[in-house]
């Protein structure tokens, strides 16, 4: 059996963004999404445009879904698929950690948590899966907001709630953040949404590259942090492995 198309994939996954946008972008903004280089990016773009799957704005030269893919209906990753995919990876790594694992996707400008696998003590815990978190003030939330144009602008746009003193709230402390999330390829949070915890999380990508969710660990920052307060590399290793291994049984082949 033939392998994929690089091509199509990175097409699909290109028109997955600009359906999940909430307004046009430009092909820094899409290259900077999917972690393509911009020349890559505009040639596929480009060649959307000429069958007429992807339409560009003559003021501000942003691109958005043109109207002959209207005609063929829209399709989304299920966030059952999601969740069915990872199970499989979450519970190792909440072994291998020792902390509570999530994973979730954007909803309407929160992040749902989609799968939790509890801490592996005898700790009192609460499910949280259906719950809806900030994106701002959670590691699962920033890492799907580094990969999401739109989303992102939107929480800078508004007053983002400031759960503890630590929590990013202006646009310029977010997108520091969210910057640094897309050149390591990883995100945390210390204290942003709870005094006393932290977490650390990586992207889960499908097709072509885009993202469709997050997995993540948390815990009490003493056992999240080395004592300089930064991320155990450990624990970024293993929640990074394990997102890769989701990806991959997603079909994003690069990871």
């Amino acid at each position: 059996m033939p392998g994929q198309v690089q091509s199509i994939a990175r097409a699909a996954a290109i028109l997955r963004l600009l359906a999940s946008s909430s307004g046009r972008l430009g092909i820094g903004e899409i290259a900077r999404s999917l972690d393509l280089p911009k020349g890559t990016a505009h040639g596929i773009v480009r060649t959307l445009q000429d069958v007429g799957f992807v339409e560009q704005d003559k003021t501000s030269g942003k691109y958005q879904l043109g109207a002959a893919l209207l005609h063929l209906g829209t399709s989304y990753l299920d966030v059952n698929e999601l969740r069915s995919r990872s199970i499989n990876w979450a519970d190792p790594l909440a072994a291998r950690s020792g902390e509570a694992v999530r994973i979730g996707t954007l909803l309407d400008g929160k992040v749902l948590v989609v799968h939790h696998v509890f801490r592996p003590d005898d700790t009192l815990q609460t499910l949280d899966v259906g719950s809806l978190l900030p994106p701002h003030a959670t590691a699962l939330g920033k890492v799907l907001l580094a990969y999401d144009v739109g989303a992102a602008n939107s929480v800078m746009q508004g007053e983002p709630e400031p759960y503890t003193r630590r929590t990013l709230v202006t646009a310029r402390t977010l997108t520091r953040a969210l910057t640094e999330i897309r050149d390591n390829g990883w995100g945390a949070e210390i204290e942003e949404m709870t005094l006393g915890e932290a977490g650390i999380a990586a992207p889960i990508r499908g097709y072509g590259g885009l993202v469709v969710g997050a997995i993540g660990l948390s815990g009490p920052v003493d056992r999240v942090c080395d004592g300089h307060g930064h991320p155990r590399p450990t624990l970024v290793a293993y929640v990074r492995d394990a997102a890769r291994a989701v990806s991959r049984d997603l079909g994003a082949a690069r990871w």
